[in-house]
């Protein structure tokens, strides 16, 4: 990679060192062009008329997207976000009581409440599969938790609080031999990492376009496995995603479009459309290595500095790095970063419930480098941790409550 031709095309870059594309990736200039030129268009000649004029590149999105995912371009619907896009596939299934939904602890905290709310709503079940040694799903456990009660196993790839990545594909050959649906959540991974949907072996896969993707905010797809359509019953019907049969009937749409809607930002999906043609330009190998090697080179900057501390689990990590400082409250830290020109943001115990119940380590900072960054903005937001570090020491500021010692650590 050309990290300063990169860069040089990243407006963000000269203005702040960016270790927050866990939240959002700074747009490219391909990608920001891309958008305001639509809008530009729409000013000029009307909403509707632009994207009759930009059918062809709208469309292209979805195939956009399947080459990055492994799928076909029939098998994705877009959202404004991804949580739409994970409701949209979770709430086709339908559950009765009894029901068994098994999950793991690093789920995403909007998951764990619509997995809440179906099993007060029908009686179904939400077992929690404990982690491993290692911190990450444990695969030999779900593989005795699940019988016929089963109804779905749903998994966040790599969750929002920490480094993990789970082991999606044993995960999906575990659910593909004992025929049980597999919801993954690939908000976090897409965009970061190679993503094949046919290696991993889910039947849904949900994604966003404002992460590691670094496309636009408000702007998210869902792949639908085709053979999984028989039994999904998409639970909002729009003239998107039905064909009304002139009576007192309809009809799904072909393919995954039966779970979209009619309505959306077409600048925000040609942005999309442009991030993603620009992850595949580069490869996502190669993203995924400089990414995982930034974030192991900050994590072990991290670990060596006095009374700090970070908290990442699994076997496998990637650029997500959390931490805390002995001492120090955790916005307090964030605060100090983002005054020296460091974005990043502090993980949330409501949405990493199952995770809070097991460790107690939340909040933490959260901070997430990307191939676009570079060695010396991480060795940046090292010296502003060590020094708040060392101020720390000096001093008796006030601490999170309550505090828990690291548990698994590969």
């Amino acid at each position: 990679m050309d990290i300063a031709a990169l860069r040089h095309d990243t407006p963000g870059c000269a203005n702040r060192v960016h270790l927050n594309n866990a939240g959002a990736g700074l747009l490219s200039r391909r990608t920001l062009d891309a958008m305001t030129s639509h809008l530009e268009l729409e000013a000029r000649i009307g909403g509707y008329e632009a994207a009759g004029q930009q059918l062809e590149a709208l469309e292209a999105t979805y195939a956009g997207i399947a080459e990055l995912v492994g799928g076909r371009a029939d098998e994705v619907a877009l959202f404004d976000n991804s949580t739409h896009a994970w409701n949209a596939a979770f709430y086709a299934l339908d559950f009765t009581a009894g029901d068994r939904i098994l999950t793991g602890r690093a789920e995403y905290g909007s998951n764990v409440l619509a997995y809440l709310q179906i099993a007060r709503r029908t009686g179904a079940e939400v077992v929690v599969v404990p982690n491993d040694v290692h911190g990450q799903l444990d695969t030999t456990a779900l593989a005795n938790l699940i019988d016929e009660r089963t109804k779905l196993v749903g998994v966040s790839h790599i969750p929002t609080g920490g480094g993990l990545v789970n082991p999606a594909a044993e995960i999906g050959r575990i659910t593909r031999r004992a025929g049980v649906p597999f919801l993954l959540d690939a908000t976090q991974s897409v965009g970061q990492l190679p993503v094949d949907v046919e290696e991993i072996g889910c039947d849904m896969l949900t994604a966003t376009g404002r992460k590691f993707l670094r496309g636009p905010r408000g702007i998210g797809f869902l792949w639908v496995r085709t053979e999984a359509l028989a039994y999904l019953e998409p639970h909002v019907a729009e003239t998107a995603a039905a064909i009304w049969d002139g009576k007192r009937g309809f009809a799904w749409r072909e393919g995954a479009k039966r779970f979209g809607t009619w309505e959306m930002s077409c600048s925000n999906v040609l942005g999309l459309d442009a991030a993603v043609r620009q992850a595949l330009e580069l490869g996502l190998d190669a993203i995924g290595e400089r990414a995982v090697k930034l974030g192991a080179q900050l994590r072990e900057r991290l670990d060596e500095l006095p009374g700090v501390g970070t908290y990442d689990l699994g076997r496998e990590r990637c650029a997500i790095v959390t931490a805390k400082i002995e001492g120090v409250a955790t916005e307090e830290v964030a605060a100090t970063l983002a005054r020296n020109g460091v974005n990043v943001t502090t993980t949330v115990p409501e949405q990493t419930q199952f995770d809070t119940e097991d460790r107690g380590v939340h909040p933490l900072v959260r901070l997430s480098p990307h191939y676009y960054n570079t060695e010396e903005e991480i060795d940046r937001a090292v010296e502003v941790i060590a020094e708040s570090a060392r101020t720390s020491a000096r001093s008796d500021a006030p601490t999170d409550a309550p505090t828990a010692a690291r548990t698994a650590t590969a």
